[in-house]
């Protein structure tokens, strides 16, 4: 007779435990530290700021997923403009170093493997607020007020 494992994946219809959740908090707030702190010597990063967005741990601890925005990146007149995936490929060349620099920070049995990624977040937070500046957009919410006010 098998047993049905019954596991918590972070994709599933529960989401992450509060356990990833914590972690991943642990591990944002130092690894700011570390890429504010460590000089890492890549022409691509020299000069560049990195706001980590988020972290997402896989459900063993053991692999993080770091979601970074270089500063500026949104705006065309930046330095970073476009350099997007200059930044994060450069990032990913370093997550080992970045990541035995993050051991000395947190307290965790293992130190999980990092892997970053661009947030597009902030990309479609832009594209919503250009979405709801449409006058045709506005119309349509206006009339739906008007609706519920009446009824």
């Amino acid at each position: 007779m098998s047993r049905k494992q019954h596991t918590r994946n972070a994709t599933g219809p529960m989401g992450p435990s509060q356990r990833q959740l914590r972690a991943g908090e642990l591990i944002r707030h130092a690894l700011v530290d570390v890429l504010r702190e460590q000089e890492i010597h890549d022409e691509a990063l020299l000069g560049v700021s990195i706001t980590v967005t988020e972290v997402r741990l896989s459900p063993d601890l053991r692999h993080a997923t770091c979601f970074v925005e270089p500063l500026g990146a949104g705006v065309e007149a930046a330095v970073t403009a476009g350099q997007e995936s200059t930044i994060i490929k450069a990032l990913n060349t370093h997550a080992k170093f970045l990541r035995g620099q993050l051991g000395r920070h947190i307290d965790m049995k293992y130190t999980p493997d990092l892997k970053f990624r661009h947030d597009e977040s902030f990309e479609a937070a832009s594209y919503m607020d250009r979405l709801m500046d449409d006058p045709r957009v506005r119309a349509d919410v206006e009339r739906a007020d008007e609706d519920e006010g009446q009824a």
